[in-house]
């Protein structure tokens, strides 16, 4: 059985020219023209004024922690619904997380945001104080998932007002950007103070594994390279003032994301008609629909989250993964909650429901970038087949509900 993967790499540009340009030059380590290359394309295309390649995204968000002062005994607000790689890097600076429900496009609810801020917590000489812990909250990471953008212009506008730093994980949203507001033509990342991106294997451009620090603060973006590379003051004399980290980019990495980046306007074309043709295939079919995107964006589609409604298409959502799996269709769930993991759940939770609720009914379908129009039709039509046998279906067998058939 031939599987149809989640999401892989699609390696059709330059790459292979490129890297062997690395081995050819013999310079494949951390530093090198490829590097300050990408760092350079990165910057024209999300017009960022700065750019800091790094090992990963996890590395970047550890730096942007740092490089915006949060550190021991401070509190980050974060989404319970994110990969953990979001959470962990405030543990890692010596924070702690404060979690935050999400919207009805898996985003950091603003709403509950401001509440928490308001009523949870006092303004101090020190910083916003958060009345149950009694310590200082820093920083607030939303998260743009699945490459849908976060309501910006809110968050921005609550950070003002309670004087909190803003670093936006934008490790699956390189391309998404804003069509209308204060922050229109604006690319997700580039808002905040500083912005972080992803190439890991999964994401719409690939360097095997890697990131982009993006800020439009010179001092910001100058620490950050600077931790970045072992804190190193003297390379010569080797003096190092500060405990700085290993996490630069490698040449061969820079070359692989170069030739990705070049094919990043069509990767998004690809990824919006295949997201319009699922929309399509799957309207009518009763009790599952494709998560819609946020009004006043153009996101890069980077997965397509399938909602399934148990009392209405008849299975719930591990039933349906475990028969599309046994067809050759790799699906998989969101991510497990991050307040309910085992290191967190200590850690304060302000209102969590909506991600409960839609954490047990979502599907992510198969969206890499070579992901043919046949499979996208192939997966539908399991997904309508498994409705027709546990269900009425939609539109076009009416006769089924008038009749009394099964729900």
């Amino acid at each position: 059985m031939k599987i149809i993967p989640l999401s892989v790499p699609n390696l059709c540009g330059q790459e292979l020219q490129y890297i062997k340009e690395c081995i050819n030059a013999n310079w494949v380590s951390s530093s090198g023209e490829f590097v300050v290359d990408f760092e350079n394309a990165i910057c024209k295309y999300t017009k960022a004024k700065f750019a800091v390649a790094c090992i990963n995204g996890t590395s970047g968000l550890h730096i942007a922690l740092k490089v915006c002062g949060v550190g021991v005994g401070d509190e980050v607000i974060v989404p319970t619904l994110t990969f953990i790689a979001s959470v962990n890097v405030v543990k890692y600076v010596g924070a702690e997380p404060v979690f935050m429900d999400c919207d009805d496009h898996l985003n950091i609810d603003c709403v509950k945001l401001s509440e928490f801020c308001s009523h949870e917590c006092r303004i101090t000489k020190s910083g916003l104080r958060n009345k149950k812990t009694g310590r200082i909250i820093k920083a607030v990471i939303p998260v743009h998932v699945f490459g849908n953008p976060c309501d910006m212009e809110e968050i921005m506008k609550i950070a003002r007002q309670y004087r909190l730093k803003v670093i936006e994980d934008a490790t699956e949203s390189l391309g998404s950007y804003y069509t209308v507001g204060a922050y229109k033509n604006r690319f997700t990342g580039t808002v905040s103070d500083v912005g972080v991106y992803s190439f890991n294997g999964n994401k719409i451009i690939t360097t095997g594994g890697g990131g982009m620090i993006v800020t439009n603060n010179r001092l910001l973006a100058e620490k950050a390279r600077y931790l970045t590379n072992q804190a190193k003051d003297d390379p010569v004399a080797y003096i190092h003032n500060e405990i700085g980290y290993n996490f630069r980019l490698t040449n061969l990495q820079a070359a692989l994301g170069l030739a990705q980046l070049e094919q990043l306007g069509d990767f998004i074309k690809i990824k919006k008609h295949n997201y319009e043709l699922y929309k399509k295939l799957l309207n009518g079919v009763c009790g599952v629909e494709i998560l819609n995107i946020p009004a006043g964006t153009a996101p890069n589609y980077w997965f397509y989250p399938l909602i399934i409604n148990k009392n209405k298409f008849g299975l719930n959502k591990d039933a349906v993964m475990k028969d599309l799996q046994s067809k050759g269709i790799q699906v998989r769930s969101i991510w497990y909650l991050n307040h309910l993991q085992r290191p967190y759940r200590k850690n304060q939770a302000y209102k969590i429901e909506n991600a409960l609720r839609l954490w047990k009914v979502i599907l992510n379908l198969p969206c890499s970038t070579n992901l043919e129009t046949r499979q996208v039709k192939y997966i539908t039509s399991v997904i309508q087949d498994l409705n027709r046998g546990n269900l009425f279906y939609g539109k076009t067998k009416k006769n089924n509900y008038k009749t009394g058939a099964i729900h």
